[in-house]
């Protein structure tokens, strides 16, 4: 049941995928960031892209496909004894020691909360032996389990290298799938976090200032951030306003402010624009002389304006703002035409049944001529006595 499911996510996030050229070619908003992607959380249907398939530094917001993979692979209660290679990680770190011994969630909670480089890569080689075996089978994960073919990760952590990228639109990706799993969701949506290591005893705040208050947007349910000089300031964002969740990641922003300035304006751009609507379960569309409908109800995202529904061979669904912007494809299923009835032929009477027929009706008359001279007789004689 969960490879059917993946599957069938692997299919949504391909149609996805397919439209982010159109998103971006039919709006436009007033972005610094070199790259963005907004979805729709439950859907997947892309409501904004730019440069969504231009290859980029991810910087840290690799450390969510990191703990994603970890999470649905790894045993969270298990005991990491953190290495030496570990340790010597550069940049950001939760301060571990060589031997340290600590759970695979607990280090998830310091890489995603902390961005802890070390964490990263303790949790990296108690997965999968080694870094550069966990990069390949993270790799392998992205594509086969997430559904996505524009990254390639060398590390667990972010930290540069010439062959570690992604796309605005592989992340915004590999985010939305992260966050069906609760798990995660809490990792990531955490403010604040009590740490007790062997080396370091403190609280935990997470980096990212939309999400922990500094810059208020009411709504804000998760977040990471990044940077290295190469990547520049990368962020991922996550916000609910009751009726709509959306995904934000902007790449490669010049100043930490434009990044949180960029993720605010994706954010005020969905929620203004866009709402959800239901596609019954067996509601008919049409295309020539062939059917196609909805196997279950099934929840859209289309323009608060309205949207056109245009049917394709394949019998996808493309929902499509007035504009022609295309938001969101839903694969339908093709109903079979029913079976043309066959009149049923009524036998003429052959000779010989025409001739019974009349036989049998002759043999009639005179019974009923009989009968009524037998009746005729009794009565004489009756009233004879």
């Amino acid at each position: 049941m969960k490879k059917l499911f993946s599957f069938f996510i692997i299919i949504l996030l391909i149609f996805s995928s397919q439209l982010n050229a159109i998103a971006a070619k039919n709006q436009h908003l007033a972005l610094k960031s070199k790259g963005a992607v907004l979805l729709d959380s439950e859907t997947g249907a892309v409501l904004y892209a730019k440069n969504a398939d231009k290859r980029l530094y991810p910087a840290s917001l690799t450390k969510i496909a990191t703990a994603i993979y970890a999470i649905e692979k790894g045993n969270l209660d298990s005991i990491v004894t953190v290495s030496k290679n570990a340790v010597e990680q550069d940049g950001t770190r939760v301060y571990l020691i060589e031997g340290e011994q600590i759970t695979l969630k607990k280090l998830i909670q310091g890489m995603l909360i902390n961005s802890g480089n070390d964490a990263a890569v303790a949790i990296a080689e108690h997965i999968d032996g080694s870094v550069e075996r966990f990069a390949a089978n993270l790799n392998r994960y992205l594509k086969t389990t997430v559904g996505v073919n524009n990254t390639n990760f060398s590390n667990p952590n972010g930290l540069f290298a010439k062959n570690h990228y992604t796309t605005a639109m592989d992340l915004a990706i590999i985010t939305n799938y992260a966050i069906k799993n609760p798990v995660f969701t809490e990792i990531f949506g955490t403010k604040v976090l009590k740490w007790e290591g062997k080396s370091w005893k403190t609280t935990l705040l997470t980096h990212h200032r939309m999400l922990k208050g500094e810059l208020p947007y009411k709504g804000i349910t998760g977040g990471k951030t990044g940077f290295t000089t190469e990547a520049k300031q990368t962020l991922a964002t996550t916000a609910d306003n009751g009726k709509l969740k959306l995904t934000a990641i902007v790449l490669n922003s010049d100043q930490k402010k434009d990044k949180y300035d960029d993720t605010a304006i994706l954010f005020d751009y969905g929620f203004k624009t866009f709402h959800h609507v239901t596609l019954k379960q067996g509601e008919i569309f049409k295309m020539d002389t062939k059917e196609y409908y909805p196997e279950n109800d099934t929840v859209i995202t289309e323009n608060v304006n309205g949207c056109i529904k245009r049917l394709n061979n394949g019998g996808a669904l493309s929902i499509e703002n007035n504009n022609g912007q295309v938001i969101q494809l839903v694969s339908l299923k093709y109903k079979e035409p029913m079976p043309k009835k066959v009149p049923k032929k009524i036998e003429k009477p052959t000779e010989n049944k025409q001739q019974l027929y009349g036989a049998n009706a002759l043999y009639g008359i005179i019974f009923i001529a009989a009968a009524g001279v037998l009746i005729g007789v009794r009565k004489k004689f009756t009233r004879g006595y």
